[in-house]
């Protein structure tokens, strides 16, 4: 699995329930990534798509504890087994976690990729994520060259989570 999410100086990552910014590359970059993919959300992320709806194009599974939910183009779940069973359907590698905050938090860990768009601004986030620089387990393995879009700077960096295997050879 994979994530993908924009985050500014201070991880954060959305307010109100809205991206922090339009930024058109970055919403580029994430359709790039997902496109005939698999994106993984919680109820709010779903919520804050336009008109409640899974995104085109692409296959939706939203973990919810709300029993009663249904949106269009979605595959809703309501445990943690029932999205592991639902994600095993396919290729890890064509899974993407798209949001929000508590699941970037609680699930991030089992990514193989992070696709990290970094903002260089404090957008005055009310959401937020862990600062995956201050995660031993990952290493950035390419960074662009800074961009401008908006008025705003931003970077696209891919972290790998490190293979204990290759942390021991190393030593």
């Amino acid at each position: 699995m994979n994530m993908i999410v924009a985050v500014d100086r201070n991880w954060g990552i959305g307010r109100n329930n809205d991206l922090l910014a339009s930024i058109p590359g970055d919403m580029k970059y994430f359709k790039d990534h997902t496109l005939g993919k698999v994106v993984v959300m919680g109820r709010k992320t779903l919520e804050s798509m336009p008109g409640g709806k899974g995104l085109p194009k692409r296959s939706n599974i939203v973990l919810t504890s709300n029993k009663n939910l249904s949106a269009d183009r979605c595959t809703i779940v309501n445990s943690e087994d029932e999205m592991f069973s639902e994600i095993s359907k396919y290729n890890s590698e064509d899974v993407y976690l798209i949001g929000g905050a508590s699941m970037y938090n609680r699930y991030y860990s089992l990514c193989d990729k992070l696709y990290i768009t970094k903002i260089d601004a404090d957008l005055d986030a009310d959401s937020f994520i862990i600062n995956i620089d201050e995660d031993e387990g990952y290493k950035i393995i390419s960074q662009s060259e800074p961009m401008t879009e908006n008025g705003i700077s931003y970077s696209f960096l891919v972290y790998e989570k490190i293979n204990i295997k290759d942390c021991n050879e190393e030593q």
